[in-house]
């Protein structure tokens, strides 16, 4: 019989991790032939494909009010249900409405029922109830109709979580297709919101992620999940990412004789404090408190453009920036940061700066983790708090997973520009002081080998198929 697979890639860093590691050309080889469902407007997909490999675009999907209030329902229950861990409870605390709206009243009694009704049953119920709210629904139907066209032998969703994407799920689902998905992040399982729905198999990025899951989802079975790390480094060691520092002094026209400082943000929604850190880094570059040579190069957030930075260029034209090459390729997209799309060209650029950066500071980020893998120090900076009027980051230090990082000692803590300068000056000064650490945080977090990421997700797909 012939084994065809199909995938859902939904936003731009699936499609990072997907269309740009080996995935698509190990995929190729382990199926007779390949549909990409995407999420993203057909116009993303520039590189040339394997001839087994189609891509059919989804029409975007909007819920109804009433299907919103199934999948709060069921998404605050899974919060509450797990609240003992800092993460859900702090998305908890940050979601309670701040007014006294219609919606935000509705919101507000959602949480007080289920703040005691919040059973396995409960949220199952919840679930049910918003996939009814939509198994009607025209585009339903017509992910029906081209699902039952294609009878892909597996649905492989790249994301777990976007709520856009259940109808599709249901669709599946209704045609007894058999679903798998990839645990998206690091952060997924002990910090956020129920997933899409159910799913019969899972990919893990580590036996740390696997115990998440089966503690989460107490439904799902050991034997159904498998660890295979995640094609999100896979690029860190394909050849055609490589480039030479000869290369990447000249691009982003660096002093050679300085070392680099690079500053990877995160987006305006959790990095507020980004321009004061990258203040504090300048100054204390302009005031000669760091004592080696140095120059910072910044990278901004792939989900945003560098507008918020406009003064801080104007104030510190010594800066180097680096502005990910990422497309915004739809408008007026429920989660329009979903739609924009990476360049193999701004991958190449990262490599880079992994690689020949000597010292990565950033807010409790992934990003550790990619400088990490080149054995990288790092430092990550928490300067706001509940009173200094800054945006409260340290609370991120709490959340399940990046407690992990900083209680094994592979990063260190900033809390104040102070600490910050001191511990620039020790990861400067001694780079490998914390390698045994770094290394040992890697294993925990992603539990195979980079090379061949791409190989064991192909070939476990084909085993479930």
């Amino acid at each position: 019989m012939q084994k065809k697979l199909g995938i859902v890639i939904t936003d731009g860093v699936g499609f990072r991790n997907f269309m740009l590691s080996n995935f698509m050309a190990e995929v190729s080889q382990q199926f007779d032939a390949v549909i990409i469902y995407s999420g993203l407007p057909k116009s993303a997909y520039q590189s040339i494909l394997p001839s087994n490999i189609v891509i059919k675009e989804l029409e975007v999907f909007t819920e109804s009010k009433l299907t919103w209030f199934f999948r709060k329902w069921k998404e605050l229950a899974h919060l509450q249900k797990y609240q003992a861990f800092y993460g859900m409870k702090d998305n908890l605390v940050s979601g309670y409405p701040k007014n006294n709206s219609p919606r935000s009243l509705l919101v507000k009694g959602i949480y007080g029922f289920t703040r005691f009704i919040h059973s396995d049953a409960s949220i199952l119920f919840a679930e049910k109830l918003q996939f009814l709210s939509f198994s009607k629904h025209r585009i339903t139907k017509s992910y029906v109709a081209m699902l039952k066209e294609d009878l892909p032998s597996q649905v492989f969703f790249t994301h777990q979580r976007p709520p856009f994407l259940a109808p599709f799920l249901v669709a599946a689902k209704q045609l007894n297709l058999p679903t798998s998905t990839f645990i998206f992040s690091w952060d997924n399982l002990a910090s956020k919101g129920r997933m899409l729905g159910t799913f019969d198999h899972f990919l893990v990025w580590s036996d740390l992620m696997k115990a998440e899951l089966l503690y989460f989802y107490p439904s799902v079975k050991d034997a159904n999940v498998k660890v295979v790390g995640t094609p999100q480094f896979e690029p860190y060691v394909m050849p055609n990412y490589e480039t030479t520092k000869e290369n990447i002094i000249n691009k982003f026209q660096l002093d050679a004789q300085k070392k680099v400082i690079c500053y990877s943000c995160a987006d305006v929604s959790i990095g507020k404090n980004d321009p004061v850190v990258i203040t504090a880094i300048a100054n204390a570059i302009r005031s000669n408190a760091i004592n080696s040579q140095v120059q910072l190069l910044v990278r901004t957030s792939p989900a945003e453009d560098d507008a918020r930075f406009k003064s801080i260029r104007d104030e510190f034209p010594e800066i180097l920036w680096n502005v990910p090459k990422w497309t915004l390729t739809r408008e007026n997209h429920a989660e329009s940061w979903s739609q924009r799309v990476p360049s193999e060209e701004d991958l190449k650029d990262l490599r880079a700066l992994l690689e020949y950066a000597d010292l990565n500071v950033n807010m409790c980020s992934t990003m550790s983790l990619d400088f990490m893998l080149f054995n990288k120090p790092v430092i990550n900076t928490v300067f706001g708090n509940e009173t200094n009027g800054l945006y409260n980051d340290q609370r991120f230090l709490n959340y399940d997973h990046y407690k992990k990082v900083v209680e094994s000692g592979a990063v260190t803590i900033a809390k104040n520009e102070g600490e910050l300068i001191a511990q620039m000056n020790e990861a400067l000064e001694n780079p490998a002081q914390r390698k045994t650490q770094r290394k040992a945080m890697i294993a925990i977090q992603i539990s195979k080998e980079l090379t061949g990421t791409s190989k064991r997700i192909a070939e476990t797909l084909r085993q479930w198929s």
